[in-house]
């Protein structure tokens, strides 16, 4: 059977990527986002179902999740991509801010992941198949200024990562996050050479390289790879800086 691919924040950057390299295999692929223009762009380039939702919003992630189970049956993937930033000086970041981006970057993996499980609990035949792979970020270990909100939603999903690991295990789901560096969405072509130079890899990092790594853990044989958090910066957090 013909995997079966659910992406949330597709529309653009990371998420545009992952959608493009699971349609390109073949797979049976959907994804949410808010960007209508680009979500209408990426389904008729891929494929590749585009369903608006926001995944803040409890009741449109659910509903989205929801229409997937009565059309498909069930998801083999759930790549757990969305994300925002609201970077900002602490003292200009409001309680709200920090609870949009905690509601879109981290609650957002816990509601997918919950239907999941609940979809799996009551099937009459089990599917022993299953990946759920959380985007995470270099930033749940490194930090700039003014970064707390998303700094704190991307330590919540490495630890609710290895927590759904243990947890969905009797599924037959492994569990896994990737933590970006480094990766240039939109401009590539301006980066400076000291932006290159500076990694161990001698460049700045490109949406595919997210993908690639995705494929890679939904290959069927790699299913020793669990609870894991998978670093793809280029090499930037071994290397020593000083002022």
């Amino acid at each position: 059977m013909t995997k079966r691919v659910f992406i949330t924040g597709g529309a653009n950057g990371i998420g545009k990527a992952i959608v493009q390299a699971f349609a390109s295999e073949g797979l049976q692929v959907a994804f949410c986002d808010v960007d209508d223009l680009s979500g209408g762009r990426l389904e008729t380039e891929t494929g590749a179902v585009f369903i608006k939702a926001d995944a803040g919003v409890k009741a449109e992630l659910e509903s989205c999740m929801l229409d997937l189970f009565e059309k498909w049956g069930d998801i083999d993937i759930l790549i757990n991509n969305v994300g925002i930033g609201n970077f900002g000086d602490i003292k200009d970041v409001s309680v709200d801010d920090f609870e949009r981006v905690i509601n879109v970057n981290l609650r957002s993996a816990f509601i997918t992941s919950r239907l999941l499980a609940i979809l799996r609990e009551h099937q009459k035949e089990r599917n022993n198949y299953g990946r759920i792979i959380n985007l995470c970020s270099t930033r749940y270990l490194m930090s700039e200024a003014g970064t707390e909100a998303y700094s704190a939603s991307k330590g919540g999903i490495f630890s609710l990562t290895h927590a759904l690991a243990v947890s969905l295990s009797k599924y037959h789901i492994t569990v896994n996050s990737i933590s970006p560096g480094w990766i240039e969405n939109y401009h590539y072509d301006t980066l400076t050479e000291a932006d290159h130079r500076q990694h161990p890899s001698l460049r700045v990092g490109k949406p595919d390289d997210i993908a690639r790594m995705c494929l890679f853990l939904c290959n069927e044989k790699n299913d020793f790879i669990n609870g894991e958090n998978i670093t793809i910066d280029g090499g930037m957090t071994r290397k020593m800086i000083y002022v």
